[in-house]
């Protein structure tokens, strides 16, 4: 038996309970993993609630994050006592996932843990950390580099955001963070940001092509907040959306893209090779500096999840919020 957030839907409605789950529930997989720290994200936070029905089975195990030890192994690349870590491949919608004190995984979603990183410090980073990330190699990729010019971070109080302002500043980037929360201006400042602006001007409708300002930006919005950094994007810049906090709409026009050659580029955190996923959690281990893991995250238990899921959806949680599983 072990302990774990469980969400059912049937005749009598919807509903997300911490329970006593059986070792022979588990679904199939070749790896078990005693899970130490997992995560609440938006997704989950959709997921608890049933806000938005992004739970494809039932019932279903939340969490879209975990890291832990290999308990049982029939996967050639790990052995009982290995920690591993795992982001996406649709854990927490389609297949049981990490919060919960186990987890049965097929063992190609993991990738071993870092060396550099406690179970708990690769969960504060989680699935938001390693989004920026991919979101920074896909703008390395195109070439951005600091001498160009300012990189946008929208949604910057997010984890997403919040992780993408630390990587880019220790990067060399000038970074300009946008934000609705204005309490929230000295947390952005201490994470690197070298400017803060009102998500306002860019949430409304814009121009199809606006005054230049960014060499580059990382979108963890959508809607017309995408739309409006594209259009206020340098010629031959690139933007990377990986979120939709605002909508999954893109109200624009083809115009920056055609006239000024910015190039769009689609962050998909959720399945993305190995070798990808290990490249990135490596940069992370290099390029982020471990010191604001505490200002970036907060801990809960496992028994505070569910309360805190309403909360993360609002707004009202800054950062990443890490769940140890086994309190």
């Amino acid at each position: 038996m072990f302990q774990g957030i469980l969400i059912d839907k049937d005749d009598s409605g919807y509903r997300a309970t911490l329970q006593e789950i059986n070792d022979d529930q588990l679904p199939e997989g070749d790896v078990t993993v005693r899970v130490a720290y997992s995560t609440l994200n938006f997704k989950d936070g959709l997921a608890i609630t049933g806000s938005s029905p992004v739970v494809r089975k039932f019932p279903m195990v939340p969490g879209i994050d975990l890291a832990g030890t290999v308990e049982v192994s029939g996967h050639p690349d790990y052995k009982v006592g290995d920690q591993v870590v795992l982001n996406g491949w649709g854990v927490g919608e389609g297949h049981w996932g990490g919060l919960a004190q186990k987890a049965r995984l097929n063992g190609d979603w993991l990738i071993p843990l870092p060396r550099e990183f406690t179970p708990a410090q690769a969960m504060a980073i989680g699935t938001a950390g390693y989004t920026a990330m991919l979101s920074i190699l896909a703008l390395e990729h195109n070439g951005v580099s600091p001498e160009q010019g300012d990189v946008l971070v929208t949604g910057a109080n997010g984890g997403v955001g919040s992780f993408a302002i630390a990587l880019l500043s220790k990067l060399g980037y000038r970074v300009v963070a946008s934000t609705g929360r204005t309490s929230e201006h000295d947390y952005l400042k201490q994470l690197g940001a070298s400017e803060i602006i009102d998500r306002a001007t860019l949430s409304e409708p814009g121009k199809p092509l606006a005054k230049e300002r960014w060499a580059a930006v990382i979108d963890s919005v959508g809607s017309h907040t995408l739309a409006n950094a594209c259009a206020s994007t340098k010629a031959n810049g690139t933007v990377a959306a990986c979120g939709l906090a605002q909508g999954m709409d893109f109200p624009a026009s083809v115009a920056p893209f055609i006239l000024r050659g910015v190039t769009l580029a689609g962050i998909n955190s959720v399945t993305q090779s190995k070798a990808k996923r290990v490249l990135a959690w490596n940069r992370l281990a290099k390029d982020l500096d471990f010191a604001l893991l505490p200002l970036i995250s907060h801990e809960i238990g496992l028994s505070e999840a569910i309360e805190a899921a309403p909360r993360l959806l609002a707004g009202q949680l800054r950062g990443r919020v890490v769940v140890d599983v086994n309190r």
